[in-house]
């Protein structure tokens, strides 16, 4: 996957920017905790609620450089991802995982070669009830995120692009002139 910063796409899409077709920023308080800084991917979409079985589910299969993007309403009751679901996502092959909510085993979570990026912690895991929607539209502060939409997260923040800009800021700024 494309490895340009957010940044630089967000330079060669300034003009544009926010759109439901063009580059969305979601300009939340993220903190890195997996052992990679920087990730990309295209997302595949959580939505959940202090019950992490869909996310438990997604990280146990193949993540195939995905990213996996979790709207949890922003909740600090509960962590939707802990140490041992970083370890299948590293396993299984995600490039990241993006929690709108609280992780936890953050010690663990800096081990698992995965990109990890979360409002916060809290030690309280999840009571597992089957509940939570995948493949949907979710908001993440206020921005919608698309199945397959490609995340791209650093040190600068979090973007959100339609799949078509996959080729990267240069080459597709060179085709919508």
């Amino acid at each position: 996957m494309n490895s340009t910063s957010t940044c630089d796409w967000c330079d060669a899409h300034k003009s544009t920017a926010q759109g439901p077709q063009e580059l969305r920023v979601l300009a939340l308080p993220w903190r890195s905790y997996g052992a990679r800084a920087t990730f990309s991917g295209p997302a595949v979409t959580v939505q959940a609620l202090d019950d992490n079985s869909e996310v438990k589910r997604w990280l146990e299969s193949p993540g195939e450089g995905r990213v996996l993007v979790v709207d949890g309403h922003g909740s600090m009751r509960r962590a939707l991802l802990g140490g041992n679901m970083a370890a299948s996502a590293a396993r299984q092959g995600w490039a990241g995982v993006l929690v709108c909510a609280a992780v936890r085993d953050v010690a663990e979570l800096a081990l698992a070669d995965v990109g990890i990026f979360a409002l916060g912690t809290v030690p309280l895991p999840t009571e597992r009830r089957g509940q939570g929607l995948s493949q949907i539209p979710v908001r993440l502060g206020g921005v919608t995120v698309l199945p397959g939409d490609l995340i791209v997260a650093d040190a600068d923040g979090v973007i959100a692009l339609p799949p078509a800009f996959s080729t990267g800021p240069s080459m597709a700024a060179g085709a919508a002139s």
